[in-house]
């Protein structure tokens, strides 16, 4: 039986409930990513893309940090030609979530630009940064055919879901940070889906003005958050405010208790 993706279902005339700017959900993504796909320009066939997986980690800006053998196909095809593609998805999800069985559901960003040996100066800013990711790599960091590379980013492209995607341009990417929320999202999400799914209809319900027969929690960040709703064989997603600003879980979790009291008409606690 067939279903259907609808959008959210805003109210007529009323604001649009805010949301994190797509530089600021690019910053976030690539955080939490440690492994993408990166495309360089083939050497051996001139103009024709060539893909490998890439673990990576972020500078301060926010810069892709690899550290890649001198020997491996991409870092010679890099070698020749500078120019290069980094592509990271969000990354796996719990089995209650929709993007979890649908991947054109989940977030991923493009960054594109051109890939340069990191200069000596800051060779140790760039393995402590990437050590800090990927600890394993300590074993092979100090290899003579092994060095540190930067992508040093000319324009960005994310796609945050269905009907969610722009160009990000470096200067955005750049001056935004992570969502304060990116290290506890997963574990908020999974906790919402798991002890209280019967609040998560009930916030659809009272703030988005949505009946739902289940509701899934996909995403959350310090202004809000995004739920994915089912009636009979309609799924619909939409993305509900947070009445503040939080910054952690413990600040989420109250703010989320609040809500729902108020969604099931119960007085405030004293």
């Amino acid at each position: 039986m067939g279903s259907r993706h609808a959008p959210p279902a805003d109210t007529p005339g009323s604001p649009p409930v805010p949301e994190p700017t797509y530089a600021e959900r690019a910053r976030t993504l690539a955080h939490v990513g440690r492994v993408g796909t990166l495309a360089t320009l083939s050497r051996r066939h001139p103009g024709h893309p060539f893909a490998s997986v890439m673990p990576y980690a972020l500078d301060g800006a926010g810069r892709p940090l690899f550290l890649i053998s001198s020997m491996a196909m991409h870092t010679q095809n890099l070698q020749a030609d500078p120019r290069a593609s980094l592509l990271v998805t969000q990354p796996g999800s719990g089995p209650q979530r929709e993007e979890a069985r649908d991947p054109l559901a989940r977030a991923r960003l493009t960054l594109m630009g051109q890939a340069c040996v990191v200069p000596p100066g800051e060779a140790s800013a760039a393995r402590a940064a990437y050590l800090a990711r990927h600890s394993r790599a300590a074993y092979w960091a100090d290899f003579d055919d092994f060095g540190f590379w930067r992508l040093e980013l000319t324009d960005l492209y994310f796609v945050g879901g269905f009907a969610a995607m722009d160009w990000v341009s470096a200067a955005d990417y750049v001056a935004a940070a992570p969502d304060p929320l990116a290290a506890a999202a997963d574990g908020i999400t999974e906790h919402m889906n798991r002890d209280h799914a019967d609040a998560l209809v009930a916030y659809a319900r009272f703030y988005a003005g949505e009946e739902a027969d289940a509701a899934t929690m996909v995403a959350v960040d310090r202004l809000g958050f995004k739920l994915r709703l089912r009636r009979g064989e309609r799924l619909a997603s939409v993305r509900i405010a947070f009445p503040r600003e939080v910054r952690t879980a413990g600040e989420t979790r109250e703010v989320l208790i609040e809500m729902g009291r108020r969604a099931r008409g119960e007085a405030p606690a004293r």
